[in-house]
């Protein structure tokens, strides 16, 4: 812990815990915005890392998956299965490394997600002024 800074004043306390909080309401409105479209909170995460994957141009793997959403490799095997039983990914078997299983999007996968990421986009935007806002009021201190 760093010993030269000085310590926060009452309004730095108070704008960290507005802070802390605002990150709850955005994760609380992502993880209500998922189920109201049928999925769950870490379906939604998984179909949001295949996609940037392959919006970078490649396939993640499973152990992909696993180190993004910082869980086991059994977790993400299975949260995949669950995934590829409503069609919302698909695996394949990397045609370079047959031992390896790759993840891609469905068109189904990637209609949710693509309704998913309008109203989170929105809803980041919001956030973005609100966390300018707070951020500006602990630099300034």
């Amino acid at each position: 812990m760093p010993t030269a800074e000085r310590p926060l004043t009452d309004d730095e306390y108070r704008s960290l815990a507005r802070f802390r909080h605002a990150l709850r309401e955005f994760l609380a409105f992502s993880e209500d915005a998922a189920r109201a479209q049928g999925i769950t909170p870490a379906q939604h995460q998984l179909l949001l890392t295949v996609r940037g994957v392959e919006a970078a141009g490649g396939r993640p793997s499973l152990t992909d998956v696993a180190d993004h959403l910082h869980v086991r490799l059994h977790s993400a095997g299975e949260l995949v299965g669950r995934a590829a039983e409503q069609g919302l990914v698909e695996r394949l078997t990397d045609p370079d490394d047959g031992r390896r299983t790759l993840v891609t999007t469905t068109p189904a996968g990637r209609q949710q997600l693509e309704q998913l990421s309008v109203l989170h986009r929105r809803e980041l935007r919001r956030f973005r002024t609100e966390m300018n806002q707070l951020l500006h009021t602990i630099d300034e201190a």
